[in-house]
């Protein structure tokens, strides 16, 4: 298909236009006119870079890309490499932030929700531009179990802030870096909140406020969406679509 009309239409599917966010969404470097063959990942790092190009990809999709405000605008250094090598390939890479966090179907909140059977998803309306989540567990378990819950679907073990024998079954979550929206979900009466990082502040903001908080990672809380949206464009035009996951702890 044509790059000008898988643009369009991602701007449209994702409602790009209706968030504030730090990071222009949608093309950001341009490569080839035709796109047959898709890549996807998380982040727009050198090694996910080296492989849609030994996949002979037309376009890279990603959650995380460049340009991001209050970065150097100097192209040098790691940045000047990686879209270098992003023009000798002919690659177009192609970014999506916030609105592939707030996403209903293909989002990364409500494809964590699915990963940990959270029924009832929905986010928290008018709050923090749609990108809080709450939902309900099947039935109470408790926070050690939730955690190995977590685990399990996540591949990597959480921190969990609380106790562990406390009973969850209301649950808010946020991918990513939304630690400090801790606050805010106390305000809606869950036993627990979710996201992919944690500060220091986080500790007391949970201890005092009787809620647990689980730090899943940042890396792993954000990589279904990226894996959903390329299936979804994959199905719909009949793109070749392989999700590649670089490995990151954080």
């Amino acid at each position: 298909m044509k790059r000008t009309d898988l643009i369009a239409y991602l701007a449209e599917f994702l409602q790009v236009d209706k968030f504030r966010d730090y990071a222009p969404n949608g093309l950001q470097v341009e490569g080839k006119d035709e796109i047959h063959r898709i890549v996807t990942g998380v982040t727009a790092c050198q090694p996910l870079i080296d492989a849609a190009a030994a996949r002979q990809a037309d376009a890279l999709l990603v959650h995380h890309g460049f340009f991001w405000k209050n970065e150097p605008a100097q192209i040098v250094g790691m940045k000047q490499r990686r879209i270098k090598a992003l023009l000798i390939n002919d690659i177009n890479l192609l970014g999506y932030h916030l609105p592939l966090d707030a996403h209903p179907v293909v989002g990364n909140n409500v494809t964590l929700g699915r990963q940990l059977a959270i029924e009832n998803a929905m986010p928290i309306e008018d709050v923090a531009q749609g990108l809080i989540w709450r939902g309900n567990l099947e039935q109470p378990i408790t926070a050690s179990e939730f955690a190995m819950k977590i685990k399990l679907a996540l591949g990597r073990a959480p921190l969990h802030l609380g106790s562990p024998e406390r009973l969850i079954q209301r649950v808010a979550w946020c991918s990513g870096g939304a630690q400090d929206y801790l606050d805010i979900a106390v305000q809606y009466g869950v036993d627990a909140f979710i996201s992919g990082e944690v500060s220091e502040r986080t500790f007391h903001a949970a201890t005092e406020q009787s809620i647990e908080y689980f730090c899943a990672g940042h890396h792993a809380t954000e990589s279904f969406g990226i894996q959903a949206l390329g299936e979804h464009l994959a199905q719909k035009f009949g793109l070749e679509h392989e999700f590649i996951d670089v490995p990151n702890p954080v």
